[in-house]
């Protein structure tokens, strides 16, 4: 069971979030889902290269504030939130909402983060760079930024072969079963000149023990 089900949505209620806080009725929310999809379509492609691990949306009335966690805030904002402008006004045009705000929150850990790591080796995979040599630097430098587990697998045509197969590697420990653990899991993809390469990668951070609202987890704060 560990291996089929995301870890973040089956821990969603449990020691997570959700991605995205609003409620509406029947006319409006497929409408509402519609528009959050697009809008991290739009930011996920235009600003790739600002390294952005995840999207927060949240909705009130016909205000909707939009929190970008990214490791790069710098190429966001751009010079004297001159892109923050630009941004502003793009989205105006994909949303009904009236107001739209925009916080850039700062990731001070790329290599501890499972989307970034999983982009970062996909970006290495394109380049043409060995996938093993790409997973265990990948895996090296998470396990020095301090995180206690962590697991990479890549799956496709690996160094141009025939036959499309899957391999992973790991070091210290994933308890995909167990809620309390706090798992970051992140997808990406290689687009290479022999076809795509889907790379997973599974960051263990340590135990939330309590309110997870705290983030109190085994052996201090978060």
């Amino acid at each position: 069971m560990g291996q089929k089900v995301n870890p973040h949505g089956l821990r969603v209620g449990v020691i997570k979030d959700w991605d995205t806080q609003w409620f509406a009725g029947k006319k409006e929310f497929a409408a509402n889902i519609k528009e959050d999809y697009t809008i991290r379509t739009y930011l996920k492609k235009q600003y790739y290269q600002a390294a952005i691990s995840k999207i927060a949306i949240e909705r009130a009335a016909q205000r909707i504030v939009i929190t970008i966690y990214t490791a790069r805030p710098g190429v966001l904002i751009g010079k004297a939130g001159a892109e923050i402008e630009v941004m502003k006004k793009k989205l105006a045009k994909m949303t009904t909402c009236k107001q739209i705000s925009i916080n850039i929150s700062e990731i001070k850990r790329p290599d501890a983060d499972a989307q970034l790591v999983a982009e970062s080796i996909a970006g290495q995979l394109e380049k043409r760079v060995s996938f093993r040599r790409a997973m265990k630097q990948a895996i090296g430098r998470s396990v020095r930024s301090g995180v206690k587990g962590v697991k990479v697998m890549v799956s496709g045509r690996l160094d141009g072969a025939e036959i499309a197969r899957t391999e992973q590697y790991h070091e210290g420990s994933i308890p995909l079963q167990t809620l309390r653990a706090d798992i970051e899991y992140g997808f990406a993809e290689a687009h290479t000149t022999f076809g795509v390469i889907g790379v997973k990668c599974w960051v263990y951070k340590g135990e939330i023990i309590g309110n997870p609202g705290k983030k109190t987890v085994e052996g201090g704060e978060a």
